[in-house]
């Protein structure tokens, strides 16, 4: 039977707007791949976009913790897309990995963005 293990992470929008502005290359190049910073640059709001991408990867990065598989993870090694019909999926690039899977939900209004992930290790 599989184990399953939860993250969550709550994020401020205007601090993650803050960010981008005094470290616009810098930030997003540590924390995004270019995918998507492109996904979030193509909205009308990147920052709501980018704050709930950062508030995934964090939740990502809680519940992979709390496994016990590893014990650091870079942002960049951890992608979040959207299919075709805007759900978003999570890529992994990182070693020790290989046999989770990891489901992400992603949610924001204008001042928060939020997001809870699930993992889960065969």
């Amino acid at each position: 039977m599989p184990e399953n293990f939860i993250g969550t992470d709550i994020v401020s929008v205007l601090r993650i707007e803050k960010i981008i502005q005094q470290y616009p290359k810098r930030f997003k190049k540590h924390t995004f791949t270019e995918d998507e910073e492109s996904y979030c640059d193509s909205k009308a709001n990147p920052p709501v976009h980018y704050a709930g991408r950062f508030a995934a990867k964090e939740a990502i990065k809680k519940a992979i913790y709390s496994s016990g598989i590893i014990n650091s993870i870079n942002f960049n090694s951890i992608e979040i897309i959207s299919d075709d019909s805007g759900v978003p999926e999570v890529r992994l690039s990182s070693i020790g990995l290989d046999n989770i899977l990891v489901k992400v939900s992603i949610s924001h209004i204008e001042e928060y963005a939020i997001a809870f992930a699930l993992v889960s290790q065969s």
